[in-house]
């Protein structure tokens, strides 16, 4: 499946109620956790020390951050959908978000996303998705839940 380019709010409804698609696989790498865990001061051993979660963890490896695969949700969905013509874009909400599987250093993950609905709020777009975090060769994802993005069109 192609990345869609959406253009007007009129554009993005007609997505209403479908699959969007996939993006490309993103590797998790024991250097983006490492930054993650600078970046938001969170140095829980599980995402640093490889010896030690080799033989303390049932992963038998480090882990990512929960939270660093969810702030991969923009970049991945960008891979998905272009959405143009936009004065700003706003994370606006994550109505629920379930954590199933962790996701162990050196996974490979990608975005699958479906477009629940979009309402207009004046001009601006309030586009609820259905979101699954899969990882490659397992059955279970990372995560699922429903975010919502706002878009501010220019027209």
């Amino acid at each position: 499946m192609s990345k869609l380019t959406i253009k007007s709010l009129a554009e993005l409804s007609s997505y209403e109620g479908k699959e969007m698609g996939l993006s490309d696989y993103h590797t998790i790498t024991q250097e983006q956790i490492t930054k993650f865990a600078e970046a938001t001061l969170d140095y829980q051993w599980i995402h640093l020390d490889e010896e030690r979660a080799k033989t303390e963890t049932p992963f038998g490896a480090t882990i990512a951050h929960g939270y660093l695969t969810v702030s991969l949700l923009p970049y991945l969905w960008n891979q998905i959908a272009s959405i143009e013509n936009l004065k700003m874009q706003v994370n606006y909400e994550i109505e629920s978000l379930r954590f199933n599987q962790a996701v162990t250093v050196d996974s490979d993950v990608r975005l699958r996303a479906k477009l629940l609905s979009v309402k207009d709020l004046r001009g601006i777009a309030k586009a609820r998705l259905e979101v699954t975090l899969e990882i490659k060769d397992s059955k279970k994802p990372a995560y699922t839940g429903i975010i919502t993005f706002l878009y501010h069109f220019n027209n």
